[in-house]
């Protein structure tokens, strides 16, 4: 008779491909929603259970023996299958309900994903959602989420995209500082302003600052004075009077409500790439992920509401109180 493959046994096939993938055991664990520690003891009995050893371990990082080199293409195999198997049941079922894995970098999640999430499920209450939000990249394939709301292009044959907004980017002071220190009126001017600027936390690159001059982009990356790795950050520093910065007009809209920001270089707002929803082919058909794009589609009508806000904004005078632009 045929040994019944046991549940503890799939547990740590499914430990064992998540891992292989993401490299890491906290990778593995972050992705399934369980401890590090779990993802550990489950491979350890694969392992112990197979009589071969799946990954060289170090401290820092894990490494594929060749016996799992071998057995990790059959794990993902045996995945992908299960999760047709799992998405075609999903497909069948007309109404949305179960768990949504949704990603996004931190200011989307933050700005326009989670104000929204208390509308999305009065709508749909079976949904529950499980917002995960980093600046770092996502396999959304390799570690099973469902929805990814990214600025950018779509990089990828295995996603489909919609297009939700236009990720618009302005530069702001605060009325203080631009009382104090008067505005920019071209982007040459920046050299005689204080700057704030966005380190990225990914390569700790500066953002190099994009202006539309007619028909062609000008970027360049002004001294700061102020560096910080966060957008949010990088908005209250601004609020704050501590100079001229550039940021998303979704991030900006709630401080030019409050009359803390207002936009300088007004004439040279680009839109720079767009705000765009990604799912997985294999997801074409769940509802949760019809019901959820569907939702953030209505969420973000042309004009967007911050762009309406940032349209309606007043450009401050020029010339600062006794004196003149730098």
């Amino acid at each position: 008779m045929t040994e019944q493959v046991g549940i503890d046994r799939l547990t740590g096939i499914i430990a064992f491909a998540r891992s292989a993938s993401l490299g890491s055991y906290t990778a593995a664990a972050r992705s399934l929603s369980v401890s590090p520690s779990a993802i550990s003891k489950s491979v350890q009995r694969l392992e112990d259970h197979l009589g071969i050893s799946l990954f060289t371990r170090t401290t820092r990082s894990l490494t594929l023996t060749p016996e799992g080199r071998d057995l990790h293409e059959r794990a993902l195999r045996l995945l992908h299958e299960a999760e047709e198997i799992e998405q075609a049941a999903f497909a069948a079922r007309a109404e949305p309900a179960g768990l949504l894995k949704v990603t996004a970098p931190l200011p989307v999640g933050v700005h326009l994903i989670a104000p929204v999430l208390p509308a999305f499920r009065e709508r749909f209450p079976k949904v529950a959602v499980d917002l995960r939000l980093s600046d770092k990249y996502v396999d959304i394939v390799e570690e099973g989420i469902d929805v990814a709301i990214r600025v950018g292009e779509l990089g990828d044959s295995r996603l489909i995209a919609r297009k939700l907004a236009p990720n618009r980017i302005c530069a702001f002071a605060a009325p203080s500082y631009i009382e104090r220190r008067g505005a920019p009126i071209r982007p040459e001017d920046l050299v005689g302003h204080d700057c704030v600027n966005f380190r990225y936390q990914s390569s700790g690159q500066a953002l190099r600052w994009p202006f539309l001059i007619g028909e062609r982009v000008l970027e360049i990356v002004p001294p700061a004075t102020i560096v910080v790795d966060n957008s949010d950050a990088v908005a209250s520093v601004i609020a704050a009077g501590g100079g001229v910065g550039i940021t998303p007009t979704y991030i900006a809209a709630p401080f030019l409500g409050r009359g803390e920001m207002a936009p300088v270089l007004k004439d040279f707002a680009i839109d720079r790439f767009d705000i765009i929803a990604f799912w997985p082919e294999s997801r074409r058909g769940n509802p949760n992920v019809k019901a959820f794009v569907s939702f953030m589609t209505e969420m973000c009508p042309s004009p967007t509401p911050w762009d309406v806000i940032f349209a309606n904004a007043a450009v401050l005078p020029h010339t600062a109180i006794g004196g003149t632009v730098s």
